[in-house]
């Protein structure tokens, strides 16, 4: 009867299949789940329901809300059945994504600090069904979380009806890692106490009136591993001239030792980057991030890391296996969060967090598109690095300075879509250079992108461009019809270079 992992007893009548389960979702509603980038994602009633929708007749199209991306493809099921019909605030799956851009999925892309801070003020629906993965319920009907907290915690706080997906293959050690602390109502919310990375503030479980829980499924599937890949030679590069700045930093005495917290995003490149300070010379220092990686235990383990809070643990398969199967060895050190407060703006800002972002690709002034391949096609989405870099002490983006074997330039004239200005932007890097932006003017920005951080296939193109729009005048200047010729001629053509210069 799962004593130890349902510890209230009357909770265990409760206990069903994920197909039953899935019976308390109808069409038209409003469905909280948890995971944040593949980790403590529910994982049985999700793929169930989308199972029932193959198969019963009748519309089942719901709006479906989580912390970030969700593994055991998921999105991508729910959409081939097409359970979805609203999707928020991030994703991953190439099948989702598809069909976003096709305009069959309502996606809607969001600051991942916002999205529940919107649903607790009634701002975009009232949530009908919560789905929650959990290590265990205690006996006072508290939810003990599993690899990741995201947005679970005021799911279930706000959700009419609660569904628990208890994994048996998530380590019951979990518990005591996480600290749960809610925001209240806004205009008379308290302070977020936190003034140190290593701050506990809440409590280990998520609190719900035992009566909410509407079904209990029991699961034992892991996580999905991660897809990041391992550091090249071109993220090495992009890590040594980060490593090289961060020291100039400390020497001028612009930066503390040890070094502020870091924040990285996710993804190859910020991983990678992030894996490359195992070798540098710094003291070690905290991390105050979304999402755990890799990397981050890479630092614990070498002792140049002293402490990581995130919102999720999202590791590769032999880095899982070994991590939850020696979590004692770590658990000290760790502390998971919710999403609204691992990326609030009043810590990150009180802590002077230096935050490391990717770009798929930024302009000669700074500004930075996260998201929109070409200025129209949703990638993933925004998903936290608005959080930190619009209140980061110093923020960061890295992106390699080509893509597609050259044929795109990560630096281009103009950004066809802009989710970080030229404003939030203190640092961007390639692994050709790094550019410092900090109290420069916009043609003393263009100069600096372009000289450091430009590949030279690409550079005396980009010259030629901002002389031009340099002839033209302006604060910021531009040659508006060839802006996006760039863009224009990969489309065409294939390849961002003019067919004289192939």
């Amino acid at each position: 009867m799962y004593e130890d992992r349902i510890r209230r007893p009357a909770l265990r009548s409760k206990i069903t299949s994920a197909a039953e389960a899935a019976y308390l979702i109808q069409d038209g509603m409003w469905v909280g789940a948890s995971g944040f980038t593949r980790a403590g994602d529910a994982k049985a009633v999700p793929l169930a329901l989308a199972e029932r929708a193959r198969t019963e007749p009748g519309p089942l199209r719901i709006t479906l809300i989580t912390g970030a991306s969700l593994g055991h493809d998921v999105d991508r099921t729910l959409t081939e059945a097409g359970v979805l019909a609203r999707r928020m605030p991030f994703q991953v799956d190439t099948t989702l994504r598809q069909a976003i851009n096709r305009g069959e999925v309502m996606f809607v892309d969001q600051h991942l600090s916002e999205t529940v801070e919107m649903l607790r003020a009634n701002q975009l629906g009232r949530l009908d069904v919560a789905i929650i993965e959990a290590t265990a319920i205690t006996e006072d009907g508290g939810l003990i979380l599993t690899t990741s907290v995201g947005n679970s915690a005021s799911f279930a706080i706000l959700a009419d009806k609660v569904i628990v997906e208890i994994n048996l293959a998530q380590p019951l050690a979990l518990e005591g890692l996480h600290d749960i602390w809610i925001p209240g109502k806004r205009p008379h919310r308290e302070p977020l106490p936190i003034v140190s990375v290593q701050d506990r503030v809440g409590t280990i479980t998520v609190p719900i009136p035992p009566e909410k829980i509407a079904a209990i499924v029991i699961t034992n599937m892991p996580d999905s591993p991660s897809t990041v890949l391992p550091a090249d030679e071109e993220t090495a590069l992009i890590a040594a001239h980060l490593i090289d700045f961060l020291q100039h930093e400390i020497a001028h005495g612009r930066m503390p030792s040890p070094l502020p917290p870091l924040q990285a995003g996710i993804g190859t490149i910020a991983n990678a980057v992030l894996a490359g300070f195992a070798e540098s010379p710094f003291e070690p220092f905290p991390i105050y991030s979304e999402v755990l990686q890799d990397s981050t235990f890479d630092l614990l383990d070498v002792g140049k890391a002293t402490f990581a809070s995130g919102a999720s643990i999202t590791l590769s398969a032999a880095r899982q296996q070994q991590v939850f199967g020696d979590l004692a060895r770590y658990r000290e050190r760790l502390v998971l969060r919710p999403q609204e407060v691992s990326n609030h703006p009043e810590v990150i800002r009180r802590l002077g967090l230096v935050a490391l972002n990717t770009a798929l690709e930024f302009d000669i002034y700074g500004n930075v598109n996260s998201t929109h391949v070409g200025g129209t096609h949703m990638m993933n989405g925004i998903g936290g690095s608005g959080d930190f870099s619009r209140n980061a002490s110093c923020a960061i983006f890295a992106t390699k300075s080509m893509a597609k074997g050259g044929r795109i330039s990560s630096v281009v004239p103009m950004v066809p879509h802009c989710d970080h200005n030229e404003h939030d932007v203190d640092v961007v890097v390639t692994e050709q250079g790094l550019a410092d932006l900090r109290g420069l003017a916009p043609r003393e920005r263009a100069k600096r992108i372009i000289d450091t951080c430009a590949h030279p296939l690409y550079r005396d193109l980009l010259r030629d461009y901002y002389k031009e729009g340099e002839r033209r005048g302006g604060q910021t200047p531009h040659c508006l019809e060839q802006a996006f010729a760039w863009h224009m001629r990969y489309n065409e053509t294939g390849s961002m270079l003019p067919l004289h210069a192939v």
